[in-house]
């Protein structure tokens, strides 16, 4: 890689690096704001989507003058190219926390409403996977990325666990239907965050090995069937 090349990849990873942060920070308020009847981390969460979605658009635009400017070829475009992928996925996870925000909102007015015990445990899987795959990113580490495509295993059973335990709920008392089905909506929030998650793992896997996995788990990695 060139030195010029260089010097604008690293700032590119510096501005996606500060998106990462911020994300996780609005899965950890959505999540707590649902769970603990707080309104106000809840606003704040829908308050940094707007600042996520410039971020976004920066980082992309940025990716682009890279490529017009430098034509990087093989890994430096590989490189590139999932750069932009996972700045898209961060934008969608960001999206996913803002609407998990409202629906704590929404859930303001059934403050008895009891939430799953397993749902704030799926949520912080689903927020080790986004860590898992940055790490796997920065340090360009496969295993990793294979251990975030792992456990969305184990998120997709929280989820059913989950919903059957509201559907419980809601057979029991109809009062609880209107609640239940936001924490059901919450929910399924949090495993489309696991689901990008997985996304940006195979995205890191295709810029190590140029291979793209995506559909093909269990064929890439026997110890994923």
């Amino acid at each position: 890689m060139g030195r010029h090349l260089q010097i604008d990849v690293d700032g590119l990873h510096t501005r996606l690096m500060s998106v990462f942060g911020i994300v996780e920070q609005m899965i950890d308020k959505a999540v707590q704001g649902l769970c603990e009847q707080q309104l106000q981390l809840a606003s704040e969460v829908i308050a940094t989507d707007d600042q996520v979605n410039q971020l976004e658009v920066e980082i992309e635009e940025d990716c682009l003058k890279i490529l017009a400017l430098h034509q990087p070829v093989a890994a430096d475009l590989r490189r590139i190219t999932t750069v932009l992928k996972i700045n898209s996925d961060l934008e969608r996870i960001a999206d996913l926390a803002c609407n998990i925000a409202e629906r704590a909102q929404n859930m303001h007015e059934h403050p008895y409403f009891p939430i799953p015990d397993k749902l704030p445990e799926m949520a912080n899987l689903a927020k080790s996977m986004v860590k898992m795959s940055l790490d796997g990113f920065v340090n360009s580490d496969t295993s990793l990325a294979k251990q975030v495509i792992v456990s969305d295993r184990a998120v997709d059973q929280y989820n059913l666990v989950v919903i059957e335990e509201l559907q419980g709920l809601m057979a029991s008392d109809p009062k609880l239907v209107v609640a239940a089905l936001h924490c059901f909506s919450a929910a399924r929030h949090i495993e489309r965050i696991a689901d990008h998650a997985e996304n940006i793992a195979e995205d890191v896997i295709y810029m190590i090995d140029g291979e793209i996995i995506r559909h093909n788990h269990s064929e890439y990695s026997p110890e994923l069937s």
